[in-house]
């Protein structure tokens, strides 16, 4: 199935069927059995007919789905190009490829309210069980509010708990909310869109102890605080790219993630081929295995799961030796730009004998209790290893805190 066209993927693992869903944009629906390979069912479900009274707009925007007990519930938004007249709606089945039944609205905004009830994401509090929808779009920035378990509906009034915002001057970019539990580090992690998704959209992270924040950056900076020159609150994940073969992309963004049985993790996001103007081209769509370091953030791998032809495994423990990971690779670093920009791959190595290169930089590398271990001047970096055939590539952060990703070329 050709990739294009996808808008806003939501990820499911379905164990009822073993297969893997994604329900996007238009209210469509797709089935792979192992994240390659697509198969469309098609649109399976429709507007409620109270949200298109209230909205005036006749499409689904990014639904997001849940299992309980043996109810399939959908969480579909229906609203129209930059308004706050918006509707989050349920609608239910007894299988995971639908069709759906509308139900009933769960929140609905107007343009006299400071929020948009758009960008549904639900997230369960794994100390007391009790739901929570997450949702927003630009305006007032993402908030979380508590739903009834038994109906899936709002339990709270209002619009409940602001856990990430941006200013005026940032034009209030922020949507896509999307959170995960990672029982290892005992964190929920907060995924969100910055920027125009036709142009900087990039995907931003934060992380909490509480279900409702505050979710901070590595840097310890909340994702509700004020940005400036120096500091730009959330790490950034992913931002457009260019490796030296092969298409340039931009704006990924409005992600999900998926927490495979298997232990493997996944993002999965919209991305546009690099084309800045009026009319950026159709979204498509990526997934990509994100990994955890040592300090309990994700890092992003450097191939796609279609470029490396199958699921990538982190090698670790005394498979990580220095003439497993010696060689010539293309190295891309992710950091904030104002507007988010493109960053274009260039070349480093790492020799056997402990040499590291990158441009003009020189200094040294070493393996060390299974981590890659980079050093020049004053600096420091550290990285995890994956691969998976012929594809292999380290991903870490840079010495001041950034991201980077990077896949080899050749062996040394």
């Amino acid at each position: 199935m050709e990739r294009k066209f996808i808008h806003d993927p939501a990820i499911y693992r379905d164990d009822a069927t073993d297969k893997y869903y994604i329900y996007s944009t238009g209210g469509m629906c797709f089935s792979s059995e192992d994240l390659i390979n697509w198969d469309w069912i098609g649109r399976n479900v429709e507007v409620l007919d109270e949200a298109k009274e209230w909205t005036g707009g006749t499409d689904i925007w990014a639904p997001d789905i849940v299992k309980v007990g043996d109810e399939y519930r959908l969480y579909c938004s229906n609203s129209t190009w930059g308004v706050r007249q918006s509707c989050i709606f349920l609608a239910v089945s007894d299988s995971a490829a639908g069709p759906f039944k509308a139900k009933a609205p769960v929140i609905k905004t107007s343009d006299a309210l400071p929020v948009n009830a758009i960008d549904a994401n639900i997230i369960t509090d794994v100390k007391t069980g009790e739901m929570y929808m997450l949702y927003g779009s630009f305006w007032g920035g993402a908030h979380v509010i508590k739903l009834d378990r038994q109906t899936g509906l709002a339990v709270e009034e209002g619009i409940g708990t602001c856990v990430c915002c941006r200013p005026s001057w940032l034009s209030t970019a922020v949507e896509g909310p999307y959170m995960i539990y990672n029982k290892e580090t005992e964190y929920y992690y907060l995924f969100v869109s910055y920027g125009s998704l036709k142009s900087d959209y990039c995907i931003r992270v934060g992380r909490s102890k509480n279900i409702l924040g505050p979710f901070v950056d590595v840097n310890g900076n909340c994702l509700t605080d004020e940005p400036d020159m120096t500091k730009d609150p959330g790490y950034l994940l992913m931002a457009g790219y260019e490796w030296n073969k092969g298409a340039a992309f931009m704006g990924p963004g409005h992600n999900s993630v998926l927490q495979d049985r298997d232990g493997r993790d996944y993002i999965v996001y919209h991305i546009r081929d690099k084309h800045f103007n009026e009319n950026p081209g159709p979204s498509q769509m990526q997934i990509r295995q994100i990994f955890w370091n040592d300090e309990g953030w994700p890092v992003a791998s450097g191939f796609t799961v279609e470029e490396a032809g199958g699921k990538l495994s982190q090698v670790k423990g005394d498979a990580l030796t220095m003439s497993e990971v010696a060689g010539v690779y293309e190295r891309i670093n992710f950091a904030v730009t104002y507007p988010q920009g493109i960053s274009c791959a260039f070349p480093m190595l790492l020799r056997e004998d402990g040499y590291y290169e990158s441009g003009s930089i020189q200094g040294t590398w070493k393996v060390e209790n299974g981590r890659i271990l980079i050093n020049y001047g004053p600096f420091s970096e550290k990285a995890l290893a994956y691969g998976q055939g012929e594809c292999f590539g380290i991903s870490g952060f840079c010495a001041d805190g950034t991201e980077f990703i990077a896949r080899r070329e050749r062996r040394q």
